[in-house]
């Protein structure tokens, strides 16, 4: 009785593995290029389209200074979405805060779109309601 109840867990934290491995392939993960703007600043964005044909998005973002340190000084970072029929669509404000423990600069956006992207791009703004991305714009990826 114990080598069956122990079979049925094997097979089931199996099957659990086995879907967790499916979902995360059917993600894509692309990295922001070097800055010129804030050249110490790294980030990536993971894409993950959903059951309802929306798109997942997980970014996160190191060491991006604060915008008012940037020249000219911004209030805030904006997060776009690049879309091949819609144009740049702004997806968020991305906010930049150190850890308790840490010095480090984190910022992270997590959100869906129904817009197939194309790319990423950050940009710094004074407006969170802007409807185009800025001249400055701080990280950009784009994918293929």
């Amino acid at each position: 009785m114990n080598s069956y109840r122990l079979s049925i867990v094997a097979k089931n934290v199996f099957l659990v593995f086995a879907f967790l491995v499916l979902q995360s392939c059917d993600s894509q993960k692309y990295n922001f290029a070097i800055s010129q703007v804030v050249p110490a600043a790294e980030g990536s964005v993971e894409v993950r389209q959903d059951d309802n044909n929306n798109y997942e998005i997980d970014l996160e973002v190191t060491r991006l200074a604060g915008p008012e340190r940037l020249s000219p000084a911004k209030k805030l970072y904006i997060v776009w979405v690049q879309t091949e029929k819609n144009g740049d669509k702004n997806i968020g404000q991305l906010k930049t805060a150190s850890g308790f423990l840490s010095k480090t600069l984190k910022s992270s956006l997590k959100t869906v779109t129904s817009f197939k992207p194309t790319g990423f791009l950050i940009s710094a703004e004074n407006d969170a309601g802007v409807l185009h991305p800025g001249e400055q714009v701080v990280l950009r990826t784009a994918m293929e």
